[in-house]
């Protein structure tokens, strides 16, 4: 939003010049005023409340929810009540759902009966199945019909469908037989029948899908909108591309939460309260606080090997972050290939063999880079006495291992959780950083009992 645009939108404000409030908002794109409402949240029900209806439920439905939910609470009755009737079923169906009890009852009151009943079918469904994003509005045609009498179809009843791309194809039972997009059946003669036009490449969601699995059958077949169907493939609704795009920000944006080690906003990060913030992360951070105990717990087991050759501390952080590293490189590329599709758990064996070798691969550059520093080192600034060489050799022996460790528990966690049925990103780079930790200096001290034992230990 142009500084230029909010200080005009002020000067209105300030002057109460509501008509030529109402004149300038109504010229705006909708992106724009709903970047106003950003600026200016403070005046966010005053622009709702002088927007046309029309445009105010366009901008209503593009919010954020904590901003609609106080407008929803400041709102006059009348204005409320036409907002809450056009809206769309699904971006309905989507504030209901995260509206408390209270505020739904309220709400659903307003609607006329056909319109609450659809409501109350719409939130019945599982919270992020494909039922809860799909709206009832979409046009169906009989495979009797011809072109010319779906055209008139259209026209009388295509104003309230979400999308007229796509036409459906139903039996009298209205089972789903095919879908046409809007493109053929203009195209074709008026004579011609919608029988004659499809060709049985349905494809379809099932309304007890996973929201997910409806991200990735719309990223791979091009659509602007997908049938829903129930288990006896009755066509209930559609779920269009705009409503996937929101379901896969939200998607995206928790895992990364749940990535970085905390539990996932609800709100725009600026939106929520410090002590809310505080909720969030504070679990994740005692997990991982007493999964460094651990370390603690291994480092004080080797007390008498560091003792006799304090160099080994020197390298602790190097080795342990090494691991870390590589755990959460591994993790976060297997995550992000599961969320794409691209890996099943059916794929655990292919990913282990390919972390394998990656592993070794990486490892060995880092063993080889560890001898000439250590090497370069010795020659600078003599400090390994004589057995430098074997140093150099638990160093590096020791980032092979700890490496290819890590690879191999930043691919596997994502996947055994999976099949554990919880969500692959909990195995967030924090964690996965944290077990490495532990696990790593194990793995560094025995290659140090194994080169310098009878030597300096």
């Amino acid at each position: 939003m142009e500084e230029l645009q909010v200080e005009e939108v002020i000067n209105l404000l300030e002057n109460e010049s509501d008509r030529q409030l109402k004149n300038y908002l109504n010229e705006l794109n909708i992106s724009d005023v709903e970047e106003l409402i950003d600026e200016l949240p403070q005046h966010a029900v005053k622009f709702i409340e002088t927007l046309s209806t029309k445009r105010a439920v366009n901008v209503f439905r593009i919010l954020d929810f904590p901003t609609q939910e106080r407008i929803i609470k400041k709102l006059q009755a009348n204005k409320l009540t036409e907002i809450i009737r056009q809206l769309p079923p699904d971006d309905r169906t989507a504030l209901f759902g995260e509206l408390k009890g209270d505020a739904v009852k309220k709400l659903l009151v307003l609607l006329p009966d056909n319109d609450r009943k659809e409501a109350l079918n719409l939130l019945g469904y599982a919270e992020d199945s494909v039922g809860r994003m799909m709206t009832p509005d979409f046009i169906a045609v009989k495979t009797d019909w011809t072109v010319q009498r779906v055209l008139s179809h259209i026209r009388r009843y295509g104003k309230n469908s979400e999308t007229i791309d796509v036409v459906y194809v139903i039996d009298k039972e209205g089972v789903l037989l095919d879908d046409i997009r809007i493109r053929e059946i203009l195209l074709s003669d008026p004579e011609a029948k919608i029988g004659d036009l499809t060709d049985n490449r349905l494809i379809s969601l099932n309304v007890n899908d996973p929201q997910e699995e409806a991200i990735n059958v719309f990223k791979m077949n091009n659509r602007v909108a997908l049938p829903v169907v129930d288990d006896q493939d009755v066509l209930l609704g559609i779920v269009t591309v705009d409503d996937i795009l929101w379901i896969a920000h939200e998607e995206y944006t928790e895992d990364m939460h749940k990535m970085g080690g905390t539990q996932a906003l609800d709100e725009p990060y600026l939106d929520v309260p410090v002590f809310q913030l505080y909720k969030k992360r504070v679990v994740w951070l005692i997990v991982l606080f007493f999964g460094e105990l651990l370390t603690i717990a291994a480092m004080s087991g080797f007390e008498g090997q560091i003792a006799k050759v304090v160099i080994l501390a020197t390298f602790i952080p190097l080795i342990i972050s090494s691991g870390g590293n590589s755990g959460s490189q591994a993790a976060t590329l297997i995550i992000q290939a599961m969320a794409l599709g691209e890996v099943t758990i059916r794929d655990w064996w292919n990913v282990m063999r390919r972390e394998i070798f990656s592993g070794i691969f990486l490892g060995t550059t880092l063993c080889l880079l560890s001898f000439c520093v250590i090497g370069a080192w010795h020659l600078v600034m003599p400090g390994f006495s004589e057995h430098y060489i074997r140093i150099g050799l638990v160093v590096g022996c020791s980032l092979v291992g700890v490496v290819l460790w890590g690879t191999l528990m930043g691919s596997m966690l994502p996947l055994l959780l999976k099949k554990l049925g919880a969500d692959p990103a909990a195995s967030s780079t924090p964690f996965v950083a944290t077990l490495v930790d532990v696990t790593g200096l194990i793995i560094y001290f025995s290659f140090a009992l194994l080169f310098l034992k009878g030597v300096l230990l």
